[in-house]
């Protein structure tokens, strides 16, 4: 999908390892734009469409529970 704001960039897409997750929140604290959810113990992609592509979630993620992908 191409980013309208960017034409020549795609959306960011992510993928959440939900074997890896620990519940900790921190990457739902350091989202920038409210990605992400808790859903009980799990994070959950609520607005996919907001995602910037900053990768602030993957990077905070202590466990590599989640990436950001580019397609």
């Amino acid at each position: 999908m191409i980013d309208k704001e960017n034409p020549g960039m795609s959306t960011p897409r992510l993928e959440i390892i939900e074997s890896y997750c620990k519940g900790c929140s921190i990457c739902v604290e350091f989202c920038p734009t409210n990605v992400l959810e808790m859903d009980g113990f799990l994070v959950k992609v609520v607005r996919p469409e907001a995602c910037i592509g900053c990768m602030q979630c993957e990077l905070r993620c202590p466990d590599f529970a989640i990436r950001v992908h580019r397609d």
